[in-house]
Parts: C-alpha cells; sequence; structure tokens
C-alpha cells in the first residue's frame, strides 16, 4: 500500500551543489559572529597572533562539530531541525574575568563543568519555560546587545586604551566608513548579499585600510597551511569555585538564548517543538560546550542571525545547516584563513561590531515590543533588569570590595542583569503566565 505522508521539508536531502551553497550561505551569514569572540579573549588577555589564530581554528572546527551535532543528532542529543552553533557572547565578560585572574585554563575548566551541568540539567530545564517568557528572553538579549557595545567602540578607536593613537581620527574614519559599507550593503542588496553585509563590510573595509597601513599581514605568509586542533593545547583544565558558578549562570543564559532560537525556528519550518526535542538541542549544548572546553574553545548555543536566514530562503532543510557544519570544520583546519582574519584592523571590526552588536540589542528590543506592559509589572522587570546590567558598564569597579567570587559573578552585566530578570518577573509576575505562543497548531501537510 502506498504512502500517502509526505517527508516533512526539513528531513528533505537536498542535491550535493545545492546543499554546498546553502550551507555556505549559512557560513557566512554567522562567519563575523563566530570569530568574534575569540577577537575579543585573545584582545583582552593580551594573546598572542599566533595563540589568537589557534583559538580562530579552534572555535571554528568545534563550531562545526557542534553544528553536525544539532542538525543530524547523535545519541540522545540535537534537536534535528536547521540550527547552526556558534560561541555565545552571553559569556565573554565572565570569561574575560576568569580569564585574567586564571588563564586560559580556567576558563575551560569552568567551561567543562558548566557543559555538564547544562546536559545532565537539560531534561528539567525543558521543564521549566514558565519561568522565561518573552518578557525575561527580550531583557536578557537586549543586556547582551548592550553590555558588548563598548567592545566595538573600543576597536573603533583603535583597540587599546593605553595606547599613545588611541581614538585618533583616522581610525575613527574608518570604523565610521566600515559601519557605512554595512549599512549600504544591507539596505541596497538584496537576500543573500545582503545578509552578509557585516562579513561584506569587514572585507571591504580590510581593502579600504591596506593603503593607510592598517593592515598587517605578515602573519598569513607565516601560518601554516595545515593546523589540527589538539586537546588542552594551552595546559589541563583547573577549576575555580567561583568561575564555576559564573559560568553555570551563563550557561542558564544560553539554555534560555537556544529554547527561544528552537521555537523561533520550529515556527518558521512548521514543525512543532516538542519537550523532548528540547531536551535535545539543550543536551547539544552542553556536550559542545564541554567539548569546547577540551579542544581549546568556548561554550556553545544557537546563533539567531541563523534563524532569520533560514525564513528568508524558505530552505527548511536539516542538511543544507549539516553542509555548513562541514564547511566550518574544513576552515578550522587551515589556519592562513584565520591568520588572515586576524589581520582585520580594530577599526574596521569596530564599525562592523557597532552594527553587530547593536543587531543583538534591536533583536532583544523587538521580542520586548511583543510583550504585554499594561496591566503588568512588566515594564519594573525591564527597567531594573537592565538597571543592573549597566551597573558595571558604567562603573567597572562598582564591586571592587565584594568578596572575589562574587566579584566573577557581578562584574559581567549581563549575567547579573539575567538573574535579576528570572528572579523579578519570578516575583512580580509568577510563574503560570505561558512562555511562548503557541507553535502547534498549524501542522505541516505534505
Amino acid at each position: 500500500m502506498q504512502n500517502n505522508q509526505m517527508k516533512h521539508p526539513v528531513d528533505e536531502m537536498l542535491p550535493l551543489g545545492q546543499l554546498f551553497t546553502y550551507g555556505l550561505q549559512h557560513v557566512l551569514a554567522m562567519y563575523a559572529g563566530a570569530v568574534a569572540v575569540p577577537l575579543i579573549i585573545a584582545n583582552a588577555l593580551g594573546l598572542s597572533k599566533e595563540q589568537l589564530i589557534y583559538l580562530i581554528n579552534a572555535d571554528l572546527f568545534t563550531c562545526g562539530i557542534a553544528t553536525l551535532i544539532q542538525t543530524l543528532g547523535f545519541w540522545n542529543m540535537g534537536i534535528r531541525i536547521p540550527i547552526i552553533q556558534g560561541v555565545t557572547f552571553a559569556a565573554v565578560t565572565p570569561m574575560i574575568i576568569i580569564g585574567k585572574t586564571h588563564g586560559l585554563t580556567g576558563i575551560y575548566g569552568s567551561i567543562m563543568v558548566a557543559g555538564l551541568v547544562t546536559y545532565l540539567m537539560s531534561p528539567y530545564f525543558s521543564r521549566l519555560i514558565r519561568f522565561f517568557p518573552p518578557v525575561v528572553t527580550g531583557t536578557i538579549i537586549t543586556i547582551i546587545g548592550v553590555t558588548l557595545m563598548p567592545v566595538a567602540v573600543r576597536w573603533a578607536a583603535g583597540g587599546n586604551p593605553a595606547a599613545k593613537d588611541f581614538a585618533a581620527f583616522p581610525y575613527i574614519c574608518m570604523a565610521l566608513i566600515t559601519l557605512v559599507l554595512v549599512l549600504f550593503l544591507y539596505r541596497y542588496f538584496k537576500g543573500f548579499l545582503s545578509n552578509i553585509a557585516v562579513l561584506l563590510g569587514l572585507i571591504v573595509g580590510t581593502l579600504i585600510a591596506i593603503p593607510f597601513g592598517m593592515v598587517n599581514f605578515s602573519q598569513v605568509s607565516t601560518a601554516a597551511w595545515l593546523g589540527i586542533t589538539t586537546p588542552f593545547a594551552f595546559g589541563l583544565p583547573t577549576f575555580d569555585a567561583a568561575s564555576i558558578i559564573a559560568m553555570v549562570l551563563v550557561m542558564l543564559v544560553v539554555m534560555t538564548e537556544t529554547t527561544g532560537d528552537c521555537i523561533a525556528v520550529g515556527e518558521i519550518i512548521q514543525k512543532p517543538i516538542t519537550q523532548q526535542d528540547l531536551t535535545r538541542g539543550l543536551r547539544a549544548d552542553g556536550f559542545s560546550t564541554i567539548l569546547g572546553g577540551i579542544l581549546n574553545s568556548f561554550p556553545y548555543t544557537a546563533f539567531a542571525q541563523n534563524v532569520g536566514l533560514v525564513g528568508l530562503t524558505r530552505v527548511k532543510s536539516r542538511f543544507v545547516v549539516a553542509a555548513a557544519g562541514i564547511i566550518l570544520i574544513v576552515l578550522g583546519l587551515f589556519p592562513k584563513v584565520a591568520a588572515i582574519i586576524s589581520a582585520i584592523p580594530n577599526p574596521v571590526l569596530g564599525g562592523a561590531g557597532i552594527a553587530m552588536f547593536g543587531m543583538v540589542a534591536a533583536s532583544g528590543i523587538k521580542t520586548l515590543s511583543k510583550v504585554q506592559f499594561d496591566g503588568t509589572h512588566n515594564i519594573m522587570v525591564v527597567a531594573i533588569s537592565l538597571g543592573v546590567g549597566m551597573i558595571t558598564l558604567a562603573v567597572p569597579n562598582f564591586y571592587q570590595n565584594f568578596p572575589s567570587w562574587a566579584q566573577v559573578i557581578l562584574h559581567s552585566g549581563i549575567t547579573a542583569g539575567s538573574v535579576a530578570a528570572i528572579l523579578l518577573n519570578a516575583v512580580l509576575n509568577g510563574t503560570d503566565q505561558p512562555a511562548k505562543a503557541d507553535i502547534g497548531k498549524q501542522e505541516y501537510i505534505g
């Protein structure tokens, strides 16, 4: 008897050429964001160019593996929808604080433990959606974008506030040119080209900066053609209790982000996300984060910018994003590519970063725009949480008299603001409100 039920588009296997083309499109859409965290961490910790190149390659390589796990599934992990994995911005500030105190090995130790906690908590967290309604997730995403904005501003001024030429006029002009390029490409190009406006802005901005002596390609010639990421390349991980607590809190935020992205993709592809699906997706985050600690990378989450790309292209196949994962693995094996990326001057990064981090904040505002404020306490949840998140942005030494373990947790505006949002919402609004729209009413008909 013939089976009339058609395969869901998410499970459709496209021809090899289309898989590569659409997969490359996903890589280009997330590439600038994927390498931003290693760039920020290396710059903050004063790492060498060689170490930066290694971090970028390890990041891309692990990104690819994490994406394959999430899209194809492995054991009891992977949500098996078109979601690409990347390093979360939420962990940037805590990792910088941990790194300055305990080095990279301290970062990796806390990441591995936090990843394990995430993996073990996944079945329970997927049942706690009532604590994370849109007012909380929107606030958290907004805090992430605003908190990261000073990084882009410092890049635009040259990168190092202690340098004599910091905030020199040519640097600011170069950042402005790059920002204008990004806006022009985003506004006047369509579809694919518009979606990679940040990446194209970085490339064109770097080319413009070459004649002005702002670009140094010396590392490209010395970098190896092939580089293999080896476990614990910076030494065996070390474990500090306060650092672990801070990173576990970050992973709670990451789990919230992943939950929102999974629900959003489910709506786009018309595939309702069940509690079991969400558990598998969160486990993949946890396992990938453990893997990140082993392979010299960082915590992983679903990349929100690729959620929009799925809706834009209407290509729902998870195998397209799996192809993107394979491309990322290949890119991670060639240090010369990372060396070219590391040569991008800080002012160019700053111009693109203003757009990139601003888009994160705008995404949070977009989420908040759908929140009901009249007749609720949501306005106070947002107001106080943003205020708490901005404390260390305005006064970095605000918590200098607190115990060191508390400083690690509170110094991150993202972590402090996120905890405030969760607690304030639970106290002021209660926990019985719906966390998301009903996505199970419309089913795909083949």
